[in-house]
Order: structure tokens, then sequence, then C-alpha cells
């Protein structure tokens, strides 16, 4: 019988890190747990990333009270996963925001996404019973969209494909801070299973070009100052590199999803092998990569069905 996924038995929970990144600028957190961000504008407040559920989406409404006590006007959503759109409603705001793209795969994907995350990483669902439903933007945007709060510009930019088709990123100019969702991981492994390994590092480069002073990553520590900034950056654009190249070179030569397997481990364990949530992006990961490397543009949608064949197959 195969083993079950590692996330499956994933049930410690994570201590929770709140961190100024920027005058009136916050980073939620949670040792490889999904990211929240927080903006502070002249009136109101802005968050980014909702939390996989109400219950944890509390937790961030927890933590903006202790710095600040006004309305939460915004919500943006930088792609459509379940983990980071299901608690939307816990924060009753007024305007939800993603991008058309990101809009169209919960509509296209996002039952199915919920149901196999569900399944796999049960731990970030506590108090699934309060999720009223699948998660739609109030307003979405093409490109790039500026919203102000108050005198405070947040551009709110897709800046190419990456983790997902629809990736947006938050760009607050008047401190240099960057919230990129799951562009940019800090000692965490990068979930690829929807991702675009031939754009990602493009998208990477996109990033670096704004030079910003502070990142609010997707996983991991809040990267503070331009040295740690580029340390992420560089560091998250090899982990997309070594898992890709791997992959690829196992489905030029007509190999299998076991040898890509296999080869992916032989070139990711060692530099990558201790970061948080590895064991668990990493069938994920090499099933889109060996898809990408054979053709394949538009990730498959990822079903609970579909995990535990994968799974099953990777263990022969």
């Amino acid at each position: 019988m195969a083993k079950a996924f590692a996330s499956m038995g994933d049930m410690t929970e994570k201590k929770i890190s709140f961190t100024e990144v920027g005058e009136g600028l916050w980073a939620f957190t949670a040792e490889g747990d999904p990211n929240s961000g927080v903006i502070i504008g002249d009136e109101s407040v802005m968050i980014v990333e909702a939390q996989a559920t109400p219950r944890l989406a509390n937790k961030v409404i927890e933590k903006v009270r202790e710095v600040t006590d006004k309305p939460i006007s915004h919500l943006v959503l930088t792609h459509y996963h379940a983990v980071r759109v299901l608690g939307a409603s816990a924060y009753n705001a007024p305007e939800i925001i993603m991008s058309d793209t990101a809009r169209a795969m919960v509509i296209e994907r996002g039952q199915e996404d919920w149901d196999s995350e569900f399944q796999r990483f049960p731990r970030l669902f506590e108090g699934h019973e309060s999720i009223p439903g699948l998660t739609y933007p109030t307003t979405t945007f093409s490109d790039a969209m500026t919203v102000y709060l108050g005198k405070r510009r947040v551009d709110i930019m897709h800046l190419g494909r990456a983790h997902t088709a629809g990736d947006a990123v938050i760009w607050v100019p008047d401190q240099e801070v960057m919230f990129t969702g799951d562009i940019v991981e800090y000692h965490s492994a990068c979930y690829c299973g929807d991702g675009h390994y031939g754009d990602w590092g493009d998208t990477i480069e996109n990033v670096r070009w704004f030079d910003p002073v502070a990142i609010a990553p997707g996983r991991g520590d809040a990267l503070v100052g331009r040295e740690m900034v580029k340390a992420a950056l560089d560091n998250t654009k090899d982990f997309i590199d070594s898992t890709y190249k791997a992959a690829a070179r196992v489905a030029a030569r007509g190999g299998s999803l076991k040898d890509a397997w296999d080869a992916v481990r032989a070139a990711c364990d060692p530099k990558f092998g201790d970061y948080a949530i590895y064991e668990h992006c990493l069938p994920f990961n090499v099933a889109r990569a060996y898809d990408e490397a054979r053709g394949i543009d538009t990730p498959r949608i990822w079903t609970a069905e579909r995990d535990l064949q994968m799974w099953a197959d990777l263990q022969g």
C-alpha cells in the first residue's frame, strides 16, 4: 500500500510571525504555511491573501488589530488556490480583487482545487465548515490597476506566468515594497503543480526590475533588505530551474514519470530537501515539469482522484 502524502501527516501548529516590512506594511508568516500581507492606508486597510478558512483568516485579523483599528476595505488575492482564497468571508471587505485570469481559473478549476487541497493538506482546512463557498472577486484587471488607500498608492500587476497563469503582485511605491504571492518563496518549496516553468524565471526577473527594498513572499520569512531579497529571488529561480531541467532531460529521452521523479530527487534533494513543504510539493512539481517538457502548456486540473493516481504511479 502506497504511503500517504507528506502533508496529510503534518498536523503541527506553526509559529506565527508578524513582521513590519515598511511603514504601515506587514507580513503575516507561519513557518512555511501560506503568508498574508497587510497594507495600512490613511483610512483603511488592504489585505493580501485570505488564508484557507475563516478560522485562519481571523488569526490575520487579530494581528491587524494589534497595529490598527482602521476598517478592512480591500482584499487582494494573488491567484485562485484554495489555501489562499477560501477564508475571504472573514474580512467582510467590500472589494475583492483578482486578475481576470485568476477569476477564470476559479470558474474552470476552483472546486476541483478545493477538493484536492482539502484531501492532501487537512491541517490548513481546520474550521472548513465555515467556508461559505468558492471565492469570487468583485473587481478584476488584465495587466494592472491602481488602488488609492487615501494618499497611499497601491499598484496591482500581472508580471507574467509563474506559480499560476494569473499571478498578481502588489507594489507599494512609497516604501518600495512588494507582495509577490507564490512567485517568490523563502526556504520553503515552491508548489509548481499549476505552474509555468518556462515563464517563471522571466517573471522573477520582472520582480527584480523593481529593485524592492523588501518583499513579503508567498511562504517563508519576510525578506527585509535588498541583500535578502536578492538571495530569495536567486534561490527561487534555482529551485524552478533545477526541478524543470532534471525532468525535461528525462522527458526528452522518452523516460517515464517515475524516471523524472528519481532525476528530480537526485538534483533537488541535496539543495532543497530541508525546505518547508518540500515533500508535499515534490510529486506535483515533478508531474507538472514532466507534462510541460512534453508540450502540455496549460496545467492539467488536479482532482482528488488524479492526486492519488499520480502518487501511486510515483510509488511504483
